[in-house]
Formats: structure tokens, sequence, C-alpha cells
């Protein structure tokens, strides 16, 4: 069975070798690499495609709807590579899943030197992608891969694209929900709401210095959803030091960041090993 690793345990067993893996990092948080995925049309929608080297289940896809940066941006698709092929990092667990992230942003994602730049306009952004535009694509692309016979899927979710998968959760479109740094929900509402109609276990992975949920409405949604009263499974993580963002912007030369970007990425391996 999966081990999900708390914040402590993967920072000491990361922080000592952070030299080595500070060559995935560049400046302004964009990582260098070369991602192997490839573009994909899934229901007219194009999409960024990992697909693992391996046999694995083709009824199963894991849908990754990325923050605003869209999936262009270097980080968003190295994360979808590292779900398919188990990572660049050690993973110990055995999950060989094809992970797919719709542009559900229909070719307008922010520009990747947004989250540094205070006069981007983030507002304007977001008013031009609402949900009655970001949500066809999200729903043609999972009818698409349904058409294709897939039977089960997961999602994950970050910043603007954690609200879809706790929808889509909540429209029991999904089979297992994990979510890093969401913006957007409304606490109290969002999460109620996943509690009444939800059936997929919930990984939720936060930090504490994220501006968008702070810490004591992180711990109002435990109030919520945990003790057992989200029957499927609910668990959150909390990492020292990680701003919003971290999961897929985090600084990698940043102890703290990097023990939150690497352990919110193991933790959720294991949350897919575990439930799908």
């Amino acid at each position: 069975m999966a081990l999900i690793l708390t914040p402590r345990q993967v920072f000491e067993q990361f922080s000592p070798h952070l030299s080595i893996y500070s060559l995935y990092s560049a400046l302004g948080k964009q990582y260098l690499g070369s991602p192997r995925g490839k573009t994909e049309v899934f229901g007219g929608v194009p999409c960024y495609v990992g697909t693992p080297t391996v046999a694995y289940d083709q009824k199963k896809a894991l849908i990754l709807l990325t923050d605003i940066f869209g999936v262009t941006f270097s980080n968003n698709k190295l994360l979808v590579d590292n779900f398919a092929s188990k990572g660049y990092w050690v993973i110990i667990y055995p999950v060989v899943i094809r992970t797919i992230a719709p542009d559900y942003l229909h070719g307008d994602p922010a520009p990747p030197y947004a989250w540094n730049n205070t006069k981007f306009n983030v507002v304007a952004w977001t008013e031009n992608h609402t949900p009655e535009v970001t949500w066809p694509p999200i729903k043609q692309v999972i009818q698409a891969l349904k058409d294709q016979g897939v039977t089960s899927f997961a999602v994950t979710g970050y910043c603007f694209g954690g609200l879809y998968a706790i929808e889509l959760a909540s429209e029991q479109l999904v089979d297992v929900l994990i979510v890093a740094h969401p913006s957007q929900t409304v606490v109290p509402t969002t999460y109620e709401t996943l509690l009444q109609k939800g059936k997929a276990p919930f990984l939720f992975e936060m930090g504490n210095e994220d501006v968008e949920l702070s810490v004591a409405q992180q711990e109002q949604i435990d109030v919520i959803l945990g003790g057992g009263k989200y029957a499927p499974g609910y668990k959150r993580d909390c990492w020292p030091g990680c701003p919003h963002g971290f999961a897929v912007r985090g600084d990698m030369l940043n102890a703290e960041q990097f023990a939150g970007k690497s352990g919110s990425f193991i933790n959720s391996i294991a949350w897919l090993e575990l439930y799908f």
C-alpha cells in the first residue's frame, strides 16, 4: 500500500539533495526541461497529453486542469509528464496513467511573466475566462474520452483549475479528486456542495502562506469535510513556507517550497494508487 508522506518526512528526505534538483528550475520559477508529451485533440479541444512508455490501463485517464498559464507553459507540461511517467524525482509508487491537460482556456493563457508582474490585470483576464467559456472544453474532452472507451477518471486541479476539479467531483464526473491551492472557491459553499454530492476521495494540497485560502479557511474546510464527514475520503496537507502556486511554480531553490512541491506530487501519486 502506498505511504502518503508528511511535510516533515518529505523535507528530511529531499532537502539534503536540493542542489541536484535545482537543475530543474530557472529564473522566474519557470523550470527547464524537455517536455515529452504531445498535443492531441479530443472533442475538438487541443490537449497536452503525457502517455506512459509502458503498458497502462487505457480505460483510465487523469485529467489535469492547469493554472492560468495553461497547457503551453513549460511547468505545466512537465507536470503532466511527471504524472504520466512517475516523474524526474525518485518516485516509489508504481502508478501508470495516461495524463491529459485540456486547453480549456481556448489558447488564451496568462503570459508566463504574469505571476511576478504586479501590472498584470488578472481580474480582466479572469473576466474573459468565465465558466460559460471554460466549462464546455472540459466536458467535451471527457465525453470524447468516454467515446473512446475510457470509463474511469481522476482529476487534479491547480490554482484556477482547482475549482473546476472540485465541481467535476460534485457533479460525479470523476472518481478521484486531487486539488492544490485552488482559487475562486467559496468557503463554505463550494465544499458543502462537495460534501452533499461528491463521491470522489479528495486530497487537498495547501501551503500555510496561501493568500487565496488562509490557514483559518483551510481549517474551516476541515470541519466541513474531515472527521469522516466526507465519506469517500478526505486528507489535507499544509506545507510550511509554501505560498499559493507552490505545486506548479514553487521556488526549487527554497528548501520549504521544494519540499512542498516534491511532497505534494508524491502524495498525489500515492492517492492515485490508493483510490484509482
